[in-house]
């Protein structure tokens, strides 16, 4: 959802480094590139293993809450290029639509329903609702469930190495549509197409 159909993860990014300036810890967004695609509970790791024990990371959270939700009531979340025509091609035509997000159930369904297109989803899985974080493959296999369709017979859009990981172990077929983070030969190895915006996945469906 964030950095896929969302274009919300340089809001993020601001607001982690208005946060850190704040808490004296420059240039903190840019560790926003190692915890795209992880939920609340292993971001959180993260932070206390790159910066230890000693930060303030309920702090942080409440910091980076409130700048990113007073930006996101002023201006909203844009959706990426090409989101909505995909979604609404893909409900036309009769294709299962189910989101595999690490954010939070009450914070997807909101901004997806703000956005105007949590209308076309048949499910979800959310970050809140699995034990083992992307890149483990539950929450594909999960989102699978909940529409009922095997994981061989789906496709996967993903912008972070983190999700491509996830879906490939779930058995899915997983284009990458990149957003801050570019995937290295490793992660495009797992990938069945790399495409730049979601404008161009529709053309992959009619062959589908």
């Amino acid at each position: 959802m964030d950095g896929l159909l969302l274009d919300s993860e340089r809001i993020v990014q601001r607001s982690w480094n208005e946060a850190g300036a704040k808490l004296g810890i420059p240039h903190l967004g840019e560790h926003i590139r190692h915890t795209l695609g992880l939920n609340r509970k292993a971001r959180n790791e993260y932070f206390k293993n790159a910066f230890g024990t000693d930060f303030p990371l309920e702090e942080f959270n409440r910091m980076t809450s409130a700048i990113f939700f007073s930006i996101v009531e002023n201006t909203g979340i844009p959706l990426k290029p090409g989101a909505k025509e995909l979604l609404e091609y893909a409900k036309e035509h009769g294709f299962k639509i189910a989101a595999a997000t690490s954010s939070g159930r009450e914070y997807a369904v909101k901004e997806l329903a703000d956005a105007g297109i949590w209308r076309y989803f048949d499910g979800g899985v959310f970050g809140d609702m699995i034990e083992n974080t992307k890149p483990d493959p539950e929450i594909y296999l999960k989102a699978c469930e909940c529409v009922r369709t095997n994981p061989c017979e789906c496709l996967a859009l993903e912008d972070s190495p983190a999700g491509i990981r996830s879906a490939y172990a779930a058995g899915l077929k997983v284009i990458a549509v990149p957003d801050l983070v570019q995937p290295d030969d490793e992660v495009l190895a797992l990938t069945y197409r790399k495409l730049d915006t979601l404008h161009e996945v529709i053309p992959l469906l009619k062959e589908e």
